[in-house]
This record gives structure tokens, sequence and C-alpha cells, in this order.
């Protein structure tokens, strides 16, 4: 027996359609083998709550072993995960091909499907995942919506925290009437003829839920920076990537999804089209998820392979081609934020690598979770823990004062600008807002 593995790690498919992945027994088996070496590693203690959950709940009992947690305490373990995937891919030591085959992410998710599948997922958490409903309803009124999300109006904003248990002060994706859709079939991008990709590439930028409901200028920003690269692309948006609906465990539907997408996917593909999403939870998903949760479909085995994220895109070009001239300078620097949801496509810091062709530009990397997890740091229950697992990622960028902050997760970003204004240090620089590193390189053309 050694302790963790020298070859690289490896991640095995999601086995939901295997009888054995609903039996609770088994399950109640698996999370108490995982747990009791978890407990004997403890590598992953300062990555997010679950962990101190969990080694508390095992040094509470008399005996300081597994043997006497009671299985009904695991739930509280659970429901502090994210999914964030960094306890497999940066902490754990037991991942595939180790003989101990740990995947912990995962292991969380096989638990919540079965709680999913039993209807115990709370109805108005389940309204919340249902972006693309929420995101066209808004879009008819986008100025009430807004109104009534900000964290100001204390009547609806009471009124959310009672019906769907969201804190009052978690800031929630402003929405904007013509989606991204809309906007990029309305306002026309000439292409750059002069620059070196010119003709040599063509790109389908998946929308994604946040882009075209809440941030469109994410979307207009790559445009922009693609078409001064000579780079033509076009608008896909055939629904939510269901990132929402995997943390809630609703594996079949998001299984559903993936073969839905993949197929209406396919012919641009075969086209000559790269495949652009533009949040990294989306890319994370259509490259690595969905894989592992539909591996029989080629059809989604494709997409994978065909699908960049928006920063590795543009480096992608860079190093292929070349990028068109014409960067500017971006006076005082960026500080960046390594999104975890990048960080585990595993392939490098390329929000970074894209900022840093930008001249004489000072980027300042922070490498650790916000503590955001998507819908799950705005809940009530949830809030101040985020907070607290992002407050050194606030300490760090409000430190750095540069500039510009950015990454390439727009909730993470929102929400590491709340966790400055919560440190209520005086002495440090205010930072009123968070960019996704795109919308940065826009700027340094001069496009936006």
């Amino acid at each position: 027996m050694r302790e963790g593995s020298l070859e690289a790690p490896t991640r095995h498919k999601i086995d939901w359609t295997n009888p054995d992945f609903w039996d609770e027994a088994k399950l109640d088996a698996e999370l108490r083998r995982v747990f009791d070496i978890c407990h004997g590693c403890r590598r992953c203690f300062n990555l997010c709550d679950s962990f101190p959950k969990l080694f508390d709940l095992i040094d509470g009992t008399p005996g300081e072993v597994m043997e006497e947690v009671p299985s009904e305490a695991f739930k509280g373990v659970v429901d502090a995960c994210t999914l964030c995937d960094m306890c497999f891919l940066t902490k754990c030591p037991y991942v595939p091909p180790h003989e101990f085959n740990l995947d912990f992410p995962h292991l969380m998710l096989r638990y919540r499907a079965i709680e999913a599948k039993k209807g115990k997922v709370p109805f108005a958490e389940k309204e919340l995942t249902k972006t693309d409903r929420n995101g066209k309803l808004a879009a008819l009124a986008p100025t009430l919506a807004n109104w009534a999300s900000d964290t100001t109006n204390g009547l609806t904003r009471g009124l959310l925290d009672k019906v769907a248990g969201v804190h009052p002060e978690a800031a929630l994706p402003k929405f904007h009437g013509p989606t991204f859709a809309v906007r990029a079939k309305r306002e026309a991008v000439a292409l750059n003829d002069k620059a070196p990709a010119f003709g040599k590439r063509k790109a389908a930028l998946y929308a994604t839920c946040f882009v075209n409901y809440n941030n469109p200028k994410i979307g207009m920003a790559m445009r922009a920076v693609l078409a001064k690269n000579g780079v033509e692309s076009k608008v896909v948006y055939p629904k939510c990537c269901g990132m929402p609906q995997l943390e809630h465990g609703e594996i079949e539907k998001v299984a559903q999804t993936a073969r839905a997408v993949a197929a209406e996917m396919s012919a641009l593909i075969d086209e000559g089209y790269d495949i652009v999403a533009l949040i990294p939870s989306c890319a994370l998903m259509l490259k690595f998820e969905w894989p592992l949760i539909v591996p029989d479909d080629p059809l989604v085995a494709k997409l994978a392979n065909a699908t960049f994220d928006a920063a590795e895109y543009v480096v992608d070009i860079h190093k292929k081609h070349g990028l068109a001239p014409g960067l500017g300078e971006l006076d005082g620097g960026v500080s960046v934020h390594f999104a975890c949801h990048a960080r585990a496509q595993n392939m490098g810091p390329k929000a970074a690598e894209m900022l840093r062709l930008i001249p004489k530009v000072d980027v300042a990397v922070i490498e650790r979770c916000s503590g955001h997890g998507g819908s799950w740091g705005v809940m009530k229950k949830n809030f101040e823990t985020a907070l607290k697992v992002g407050k050194p990622v606030a300490r760090t960028a409000a430190k750095n004062a540069k500039t510009y902050l950015a990454s390439e997760c727009p909730l993470a970003g929102e929400h590491i600008v709340q966790g400055i204004a919560r440190l209520g240090e005086t002495e440090l620089p205010k930072i009123e807002q968070a960019e996704h590193p795109i919308e940065l390189f826009a700027k340094a053309y001069g496009l936006s």
C-alpha cells in the first residue's frame, strides 16, 4: 500500500443507470468508507465547509471513530459541498487510479440524486434552477425584475427569503431585456480581414443562460474580440447546460439536456465551427460532466472534443495564428480570480494567460475558491458560510489594489465584491465591480 498516485488522475463515469447507484444501503457503506479515509487524511480541511463538518462529526463521537456517526448526520456534510471539484483535482491523493478510488464530489452528487428521486429537494429551490423559464419571464420586464431582486428592496427580498430561502443580502444577477441571442441578431460585427486568423476559424458561441439573460455584455465583448481577430461567430443557445439541476442531483434531466444540445450542435461542428462556452461552469459541463453522465452518446463526446472555454479559445487563436494588433495598455493592473470551474477544466489559468497578452499589464492571479458555489451561495442557510470561505479571496483582491477585478465566473466576481465590502477595513481600496476577463480584453482593444 502506498500513499498517493504517480499516475495522472482519471475520472470514472457517473453510473446512474446502474441499480446499485440508487441502493441506499450501498450508498451508506460507500459514504462511510470514503469519510473514514478523508478523516484520516484531512488535506481538504481548508477547501470548503464539507470537510470541517465531517471531521467534527467524527471527532465529536466518544471514540472519535466513523462507526459511531449516525447516517442521518451525513446530510450536513453533503449539503455543504458546492461540487467545485477542487478536492478531486487539487488535494486528494486517493483519486483513481489509486486503489482507494475516491471521488468525493461525485459521491455527494449520488447522495443528492437519491434525495431528488425521493422528492426531497424543496420546491422553491427547484424553481430557482429553472433559469431559462425565469430568464424569459424576467426579460419581459427586466426593470421590474431587477427592482424586486435588489438587496435594498426590503419588501420583495424579505418575501424571497420567506418563500425561497434566499438570503436578503445576497446579490442576485440582474436581468436584461434584449437577450444576448437577440442582440447578436440585431448588431452585426464586421470581420477584420487583415487579422492573422481571418478565414481560418469560426466559432459558435454557446450563450449560456447567464450571458443570455443576465449579462449580454460578456457575449458582445467576445464577439467583438473575435471579429477584431477575423473570426466569424454565430450565437447558439438551445437551452441551459443543466448545471443548476446537477447541483440538486437531477441527473436524468441533465442527461436529457446533454443529448438534446449535443444533437443540435453536431451540424455546426460538421460545418467547421468551434464551440465556445462563455461561462466556465457551462464549459465544464460540455467538456467533462456530460461525457461522464452519458458516456454512450457519440454526439456528446463529439461536442466535448469541439468545446473551448472563452479565454482558452482566445489563447488558442494567439498560439496557432497570432492576434490582430491594436491591444492597448490597461493602467493599474488586474486581479484575476481563477474560478473553480475553470480550474476543473484542467487547462491551466487561461484567463490570466489571455490577459498577459495585453501590453505591460500587471496581472495578479487569485487561485482560491470564492465560496459562492452557484445558487448554493445565495441561500440563507449558506450565505454567511460562503462569505467566510471566500474571505481570503476578498482580502487578497483588496490588498492587491489593482484597478480591475476579474473572474471568469460572474457569480463569483459579484460575491468577491460583496466580500470586500464586508471586510469593513477602510484602509483597503473599495472595489465596486468585477468584470469577465474577455470584457477587459475587449477594453484593451478599444472595443468597449
